[in-house]
């Protein structure tokens, strides 16, 4: 059994390489997307919404947000759970749609909406059949006939339109379909998804190889995250890395390439930085998303950008897009290591070139 023994550095490059974030940059956004496999299709936009970062930092400011809008609403790419993917990959989770809420033996909570859709089947018949004449429609024109309210103590609580609809793409009957507007489409996931469906087992596999292929090194098994999974079983190969506690698990093909870095500024819901612990014990970074805390508690902003230069997360940019001003301001740059002239120019022409993409003025105030 192979075991591949790398250092923090080659760790990190492998990482940076596969998401494509050496300076080696890709010139085509469908390309990015197979790569990445999934983009996070946050609304958040104290910069830029996390989707259109992540392709600008990839791609330069040759990307525009109309392409990613252009596509989704084309549906040659497809969004799942608020996902972005290549559309083929669908086929990759009907099989796990199709045992909603899951396999068995069933935990209290997944029983749980089971009988809430159960109970409510009646609202669920009534929303397909809308779909199925009039869809695409946004949730407000989908009907409310449940006869068991929704309760959360969250925002969710009575929006039962918005929970059915949850649930309905999760059993893959209904899917997003593009936006009007602001409103975000569904319609009948048959009149969306391929029509192919890979076999349970061997999609969990394929996924597996594909997020391993994304991230580079990747634990074979990690605490569980929201949409998708940190971890990748048993993808790839076993491998060590010096000074960091136990195994990984690597792609192979992506080993012992040449590598030249680069200095990018990364979305908080990047793929190379949303697994903080890895990103702890690889990189040896601190970071936390602070826009959940009140301001006088942030440390470094309320949407702070990672900054990446070569192989090292290197620093945090606070900034901020006022559109109304016609600015991109830039409250503070937190270097975690003292930057050299070197890394001072490359940052600040990312920052120039940030801004110049946004089409705002950059006003530096630090």
């Amino acid at each position: 059994m192979t075991v591949h023994t790398l250092s923090r550095g080659d760790a990190r490059r492998l990482a940076v390489r596969a998401q494509l974030l050496d300076a080696h940059r890709p010139s085509d956004m469908f390309d990015v997307v197979r790569r990445l496999t999934l983009l996070q299709n946050d609304p958040t936009s104290a910069v830029a919404p996390s989707a259109d970062l992540v392709l600008w930092s990839r791609l330069g400011s040759s990307y525009s947000p109309a392409q990613l809008r252009d596509a989704l609403d084309e549906q040659t790419l497809l969004e799942l759970h608020g996902l972005v993917r290549p559309p083929e990959d669908l086929a990759l989770y009907r099989a796990e749609m199709a045992e909603w809420p899951g396999r068995p033996p069933l935990r209290d909570w997944q029983e749980g909406l089971r009988d809430w859709v159960d109970a409510n089947n009646g609202c669920r018949l009534d929303i397909l059949t809308r779909l199925r004449t009039d869809g695409p429609l946004p949730a407000r024109e989908l009907p409310d006939t449940c006869v068991v309210p929704w309760r959360s103590s969250g925002w969710t609580n009575d929006r039962n339109v918005r929970k059915m609809i949850d649930f309905l793409v999760q059993r893959g009957e209904v899917a997003a379909a593009g936006r009007r507007g602001a409103d975000r489409l569904w319609d009948l996931a048959e009149r969306v998804y391929p029509d192919e469906v890979v076999p349970y087992e061997e999609a969990c596999r394929i996924r597996d190889e594909r997020r391993l292929r994304a991230l580079g090194i990747a634990r074979a098994r990690a605490p569980e995250s929201p949409g998708e999974p940190n971890d990748v079983r048993t993808a790839g190969e076993l491998a060590v890395v010096e000074g960091v506690k136990g195994q990984w698990r690597v792609d192979p093909e992506l080993l012992d390439q040449a590598f030249t870095g680069r200095a990018a500024l990364l979305s908080p819901l990047d793929r190379l930085v949303f697994d903080r612990r890895r990103i702890a014990e690889l990189f040896e970074y601190d970071y936390q998303l602070e826009m959940y805390k009140p301001a006088a508690k942030r440390r470094w902003g309320y949407w702070a950008l990672p900054i990446l230069y070569g192989d090292r997360l290197v620093g945090k940019l606070d900034a901020t897009a006022d559109r109304r001003a016609g600015v991109l301001r830039v409250d503070a740059i937190h270097q975690d290591v003292p930057f050299t002239r070197e890394m001072t120019a490359a940052v600040r022409h990312e920052i120039t070139e940030l801004a110049n993409w946004l089409r705002l003025t950059l006003s530096l105030t630090t």
